[in-house]
């Protein structure tokens, strides 16, 4: 039995990188193709190259403006989540009490329902408030969508604080807050963690929502490239160019984050997510 599981390995990761891999080396050939040749069948690769679709992108100075507005607002989206999470995931944590899993299942009810229809229902009450075309707009409309994620990350992580460092911290008289900030926040920090990289992804690459409530004025780097696409008919070089823009920052972020956190840290964060 033990000897089937290196291959099962082996399976698994081969497949996951021929199932990312090759989207991704086609996305990169149409990147850089020649619109004087273009690439049609039955050629496997491109005649020739050229970097026209990537300096008509990149030359838009609209593009590093969008990528500073994402940036400023997954941001505050991630501090807003975190914020408003940390109470939700305590009480599920820590406190049994009746309907507890209907409620887990209300909270992930915006990850359940299409993003579509959450932004078109969100966006007529936020027209209504005076919220669209906004910052402050976007910024709520995404936490919306990024607080599921924060809640149910800080929830596995507060679980697994032992009680009994609580209730010492109370018997030495510290008060309510106090056990707040200087232990369960410091305790739950992997969760943070986990959470905010998921948050911050998740804002960063949001478009329905944003698209529904902020667009055209608030235009963040997701809203921004679509119009790279083509309109009604997509361009696939520059939607390959878009593909790029969009990943180049997560994996940036990606491995910052490994570098220079530990893997234990991410790992405890995710909990039993």
């Amino acid at each position: 039995m033990n000897r089937k599981r290196p291959w099962l390995s082996v399976f698994l990761f081969a497949s996951l990188s021929i199932s990312l891999g090759i989207p991704l080396i086609v996305a990169a050939l149409w990147s850089f193709i020649d619109p004087k040749n273009g690439w049609f069948a039955p050629d496997l690769f491109p005649r020739s190259y050229s970097l026209q679709f990537w300096q008509t992108t990149l030359n838009d100075g609209g593009i590093l403006r969008s990528l500073i507005l994402s940036l400023f607002i997954a941001v505050l989206v991630t501090f807003l989540s975190s914020v408003l999470a940390l109470p939700t995931a305590y009480a599920l944590a820590r406190f049994p009490f009746r309907l507890k899993r209907f409620v887990e299942l209300f909270i992930l009810a915006p990850l359940i329902v299409p993003g579509l229809i959450v932004a078109v229902s969100l966006g007529t009450i936020f027209f209504r408030l005076g919220l669209a075309y906004s910052i402050l707009g976007v910024v709520l409309v995404q936490t919306v969508g990024t607080l599921p994620f924060m809640i149910r990350v800080l929830t596995a992580s507060l679980e697994a604080i032992p009680q009994d460092i609580l209730l010492a911290g109370r018997t030495l008289g510290a008060k309510p807050l106090q056990v707040a900030r200087h232990i369960v926040v410091p305790l739950a920090r992997p969760g943070f963690i986990a959470g905010g990289l998921l948050t911050f992804i998740s804002s960063f690459e949001e478009f329905d929502k944003t698209f529904i409530v902020g667009s055209p004025f608030i235009q963040t780097l997701p809203i921004k490239l679509w119009s790279f696409l083509g309109g009604q008919l997509i361009v696939f070089p520059n939607a390959a160019v878009v593909t790029f823009v969009l990943i180049a920052p997560i994996l940036i972020i990606f491995f910052i984050a490994e570098r220079f956190l530990k893997e234990d840290l991410l790992a405890a964060g995710m909990g039993k997510v």
